[in-house]
């Protein structure tokens, strides 16, 4: 799979697997600090990506990777981090139907930084898309 839909594959395997882990990470962290809940979320990711990794044959040396690359997913390491941190922690105080698509408000934040950052540039149909995603998260925002 390398066509140019095959993102929309990947993309909708990747909202499932989200979903999975918003109902999975609420029946988990119901009797454990949502800190540790994370710490070992983590852990169990690294050996499975590590498996996987070698599994598929795809390991290479990474200490070859240029300094940018190891800026920038280092960046993105640290985001994603806080991120699930502040994620289980509102997981852990809200109802899972509303913090998860609160959290999907990134998607409208990926919209603005890739058009400002990356030079994307979204159709009016996509930003449509995205305001509409916008106005639902402030309508579950509104009690």
């Amino acid at each position: 799979m390398n066509s140019s839909t095959d993102w929309f594959f990947w993309a909708v395997l990747s909202s499932i697997f989200a979903a999975l882990t918003a109902i999975f990470a609420k029946i988990g962290i119901q009797d454990v600090d949502s800190d540790l809940a994370t710490l070992i979320r983590t852990i169990i990711i690294v050996f499975i990506l590590a498996g996987f990794v070698i599994y598929t044959g795809k390991w290479s040396n990474p200490f070859v990777l240029s300094g940018k690359t190891w800026l920038f997913l280092a960046l993105s390491a640290i985001a994603t981090g806080v991120s699930w941190v502040c994620y289980f922690r509102a997981l852990q105080i809200g109802d899972a139907s509303k913090v998860a698509p609160v959290d999907k408000f990134s998607l409208v934040l990926v919209a603005i930084f890739a058009a400002g950052f990356l030079g994307e540039r979204p159709s009016p149909t996509d930003w449509i898309g995205i305001g509409l995603v916008a106005v639902g998260v402030i309508v579950l925002a509104i009690k």
